[in-house]
């Protein structure tokens, strides 16, 4: 009897990445000839990145600059949630861009629903499991096509696919 395979859905990165890309960011902002008597502050949190800086032109640049060094450090422009641009003390502007991890319940249903849809006539099975999405099928071949259907998908989330076995 052949045993069921399986791998797991989940939208996540590497938070030492981050950490690389906020420091290339921050080097960058001090050096560069635009930004360097900006004041500027870019911290670094586990849920969220703060920006503050004296106007939204330079904020614009600052934003530049961190997706550039996060492009390069193979972090998609998925994770970060802009959050509204708010005044900061001595007319300066402030920032918070929100880390996403995880796959929220709608988006994971919506995921689910749509690989049962269209792998109905296969026996394969999607479940909800936290913030991840697992996938069962006694077929690896058909673990293989759920992967590339959902790659060629546009999802508001970066997916990575693990713990395939």
């Amino acid at each position: 009897m052949a045993t069921a395979s399986s791998f797991d859905i989940v939208s996540d990165f590497d938070q030492q990445e981050m950490v690389n890309a906020i420091d290339q960011a921050r080097r960058d902002i001090t050096t560069r000839y635009d930004l360097k008597d900006t004041k500027t502050t870019v911290d670094l949190s586990a849920e969220a990145i703060v920006i503050n800086t004296d106007s939204e032109f330079t904020l614009d640049a600052v934003h530049g600059v961190l997706r550039e060094k996060a492009a390069k450090r193979k972090l998609s422009q998925k994770i970060f949630d802009y959050g509204a641009i708010e005044s900061a003390s001595g007319s300066r502007v402030r920032q918070e861009i929100k880390l996403k991890r995880g796959i929220e319940k709608d988006l994971a249903k919506q995921i689910v629903k749509d690989i049962k849809d269209e792998f109905k006539h296969k026996k394969i099975q999607a479940s909800i499991q936290g913030d991840s999405v697992r996938v069962t099928s006694k077929s690896k071949d058909d673990l293989q096509a759920v992967i590339q259907h959902l790659r060629q998908q546009d999802h508001p989330v970066e997916l990575q696919f693990e713990n395939y076995r």
